[in-house]
């Protein structure tokens, strides 16, 4: 039957080639059937008839065929088509690609050109024109990926999922920018399809965790070329299984795959949960760290800005008391010489708040834009470190200067502990005493006594040297060393820590150093700053801590159990102030704590842009 099927279909053929090579020399087109009539045992007739060119005529893409006898007799050679008349698109896309560059042209893949038929989005056809040259050892057809294809699933990433049909850039010298984006970007095309993951039963957690890691907060920032993309950890094109002794993610492999950019790798350093997140039954300590950390967080800032908002409307009312008192000629108490100065603080304790202001600026500036680097903001201030690497410099610079402030006041409190003559009493006595930073029974009784004067139950209290919130900010350095400068270390040197420790507890100190930062950032921002100067006694800025210099009339009436110890003892005098800072010192410094002052609140702006925007940082 096949047989007298193509015996018909040939005679219209043998007819025209007879007949039409007579009117092809009168200059008309020549019919396809003429062209067939010599070329059909090259050319599948039906397989031609079948193919995306089937409609066309031959002349359509051999337009150089213009005189059938000169073509028959040998006169004119067939030319390279230019499949570029017809194809505009794919030939842009095409030329500049990096085939182009390597002299591959249309008719380098499509060999099957009379018999090329419509691929209708398969991509097994695709594959099939790519491995033509590439992925001779199978590299690819034998991973995840190549696999599902073959069996039919069109969802599975395909040679032109990651490197286009015709539009096939290079990648870019290896390390450059181009290069190091792309091992990650193409992978996020498919991964970061929840529809997709879902119908494939595929985890949606390798994207989230990712860019909620150190990795991926650097390639959202826009610095891939600094870290590690997915291609680095699962290979580009032979991904494999976890089990799969050959894959990159094996148990046996982890370590020579950390290597590649951790040189230094440990066994237990390859213990990092790559894709770890706060999920109770996959990792149960991650969960539970970030459950307490979270805590923690909330906890303090309920307490502190309750406190804050109950201070601030107090102080308030207060004030509006008072000018009112004072309109009404009625004087508060009289003090002699109410402006003269007392010295507070020495040059060493404004030297290292200074230290403390610089550090935590600079640690703030550099910190916030990676704790919350989907937002725009985040990357237009890494634009202006000159990129993520320039910033990690500067953070770990401030980190440093926060362990030299940290050691000075463990050296201070050791002398004020053991050796100072200055202070009176044994060590415990010193340890609680009113000269003390240590939190003792009186603290309780000034809490019990402030809460009291915001509900209007009683007097504003006085305090001695040091205020309870005074106390906790201290406390807080300790507390925060522990928490941030432990776990900032951790990250600062893991090759060195995962020595001795399994490579999780990077996953750990990863949400204590971000928690504990975005805690402590969100509190001096806030809360210390109402406390020192934006209450309404204080407002706009308290200076003493850059002058070390105190009025007699606020030191009274803010710390008066200080100044009647004082008196007891008969000292007063030795605190009196007897050289006031100069102009010039103070106009600088006055600049650098109104410009500190303006740079936190504008950061807590932003910290509140992107909570309320929904980035809220990871």
């Amino acid at each position: 039957m096949f047989r007298w099927r193509m015996i018909l279909l040939s005679l219209p053929v043998l007819l025209l080639t007879a007949i039409l090579p007579a009117f092809a020399e009168q200059g008309m087109a020549i019919d396809p059937a003429t062209c067939l009539g010599c070329h059909s045992n090259k050319i599948s007739i039906a397989g031609f008839a079948a193919s995306v060119h089937g409609k066309n005529a031959c002349t359509s893409c051999h337009v150089d065929i213009t005189d059938l006898p000169k073509h028959m007799r040998g006169e004119i050679k067939v030319q390279k088509v230019a499949c570029e008349r017809c194809h505009k698109k794919e030939n842009a896309e095409h030329y500049n690609s990096v085939h182009v560059q390597n002299d591959v042209r249309c008719a380098n893949c499509h060999t099957d050109i009379h018999t090329h038929t419509y691929w209708k989005k398969d991509k097994r056809k695709v594959v099939a024109k790519c491995i033509q040259c590439h992925d001779k050892e199978a590299v690819y057809r034998g991973s995840i990926h190549g696999k599902a294809v073959a069996a039919g699933n069109q969802d599975s990433a395909a040679c032109n999922d990651c490197h286009n049909l015709h539009d096939i850039r290079p990648l870019g010298p290896k390390g450059s920018h181009s290069e190091r984006e792309f091992h990650t970007k193409v992978c996020m095309k498919c991964h970061a399809d929840a529809k997709m993951m879902k119908r494939n039963n595929v985890p949606t957690v390798a994207v989230a965790s990712y860019l909620a890691s150190y990795h991926g907060k650097n390639y959202r920032l826009g610095f891939p070329e600094k870290v590690a993309g997915c291609a680095d950890c699962h290979s580009a094109h032979q991904v494999l299984p976890k089990d799969d002794p050959k894959s990159t993610i094996n148990p046996q492999n982890l370590v020579k795959m950390c290597q590649a950019c951790h040189t230094k790798a440990t066994p237990l350093f390859a213990k990092f949960y790559a894709h770890g997140e706060h999920d109770r039954e996959q990792y149960p300590i991650l969960f539970y760290t970030f459950v307490s950390m979270t805590g923690l967080l909330v906890g303090t800032f309920a307490v502190f800005w309750v406190h804050t908002l109950l201070w601030m409307f107090r102080g308030f009312v207060e004030n509006r008391e008072k000018a009112v008192a004072l309109q009404s000629g009625h004087v508060h108490h009289e003090i002699s010489e109410p402006h003269k100065q007392y010295r507070r603080f020495n040059r060493i304790h404004i030297f290292m708040h200074i230290l403390v202001i610089t550090s935590f600026l600079g640690l703030s500036l550099t910190g916030l834009p990676l704790k919350f680097s989907d937002q725009a903001w985040a990357k237009y201030m890494m634009g202006l470190y000159g990129g993520s690497p320039h910033a990690g410099q500067i953070h770990r610079y401030c980190a440093g200067i926060t362990f030299v402030y940290f050691g000075m006041a463990l050296v201070m409190s050791i002398n004020f502990l053991l050796f100072s003559t200055k202070v009176k009493g044994n060590f415990f006595q010193r340890l609680f005493g009113p000269d003390s930073l240590c939190p003792n029974l009186r603290d309780i009784q000034d809490v019990t006594n402030m809460v009291k004067w915001f509900f209007f139950r009683g007097p504003k209290p006085t305090f001695e040297r040091w205020t309870y919130w005074e106390k906790f900010d201290f406390i807080a350095v300790f507390w925060g060393m522990f928490a941030i400068g432990g776990s900032g270390l951790m990250l600062w040197f893991p090759e060195l820590f995962g020595i001795f420790l399994p490579g999780w507890m990077f996953n750990v100190a990863t949400i204590i150093h971000s928690d504990e930062a975005l805690l402590a950032t969100g509190f001096i921002f806030t809360v210390h700053f109402f406390n020192t100067h934006g209450r309404p006694e204080k407002f706009p800025m308290d200076f003493v801590i850059f002058n070390g210099q105190i009025a007699k009339e606020e030191m009274i009436e803010e710390r008066g159990d200080q100044w009647k110890r004082y008196e007891t003892e008969g000292i007063t005098e030795q605190f009196a102030n007897k050289h006031n800072s100069g102009i010039i010192y103070d106009f600088l410094v006055k600049g650098f704590g109104f410009t500190a002052l303006f740079i936190g609140l504008g950061l807590v702006a932003l910290m509140l842009i992107a909570f309320l925007g929904g980035g809220g940082g990871h």
